[in-house]
């Protein structure tokens, strides 16, 4: 057994394939992130990954549309979304697989 710490982590993100790690694997990538009320994440999208986004607290809008604590977001590849927090927020956040530079923005397009 080895111990890392959350807060160690960039962004969260604690699996995957990229440094600083707990679990190095190109399968997928998870993280936890917290937000505080009014953060926005702009349009993006994946063209590999699936990404599903558990809101564990908070209340956030994606596409125009509300969703609270417990809700579980599953976003499929070529399916793009924006991410705003209406109140302070946190999410787990998994990418099946953890494909590299694999997140697109509208003018990537």
């Amino acid at each position: 057994m080895h111990k890392d710490q959350l807060s160690e982590m960039i962004g969260g993100w604690f699996v995957g394939d990229f440094a600083p790690v707990a679990l190095r694997t190109d399968a997928c990538e998870v993280a936890v992130k917290h937000y505080a009320a009014g953060d926005y994440d702009t349009w993006h999208y994946h063209k590999i990954a699936t990404e599903v986004t558990v809101i564990v607290t908070g209340e956030v809008e994606m596409n125009g549309i509300r969703h609270k604590a417990g809700d579980i977001l599953v976003i499929a590849p070529g399916e793009g979304t924006d991410f705003r927090c209406l109140t302070p927020v946190t999410t787990v956040v998994v990418k099946v697989p953890g494909a590299k530079n694999d997140k697109y923005l509208r003018q990537d397009e």
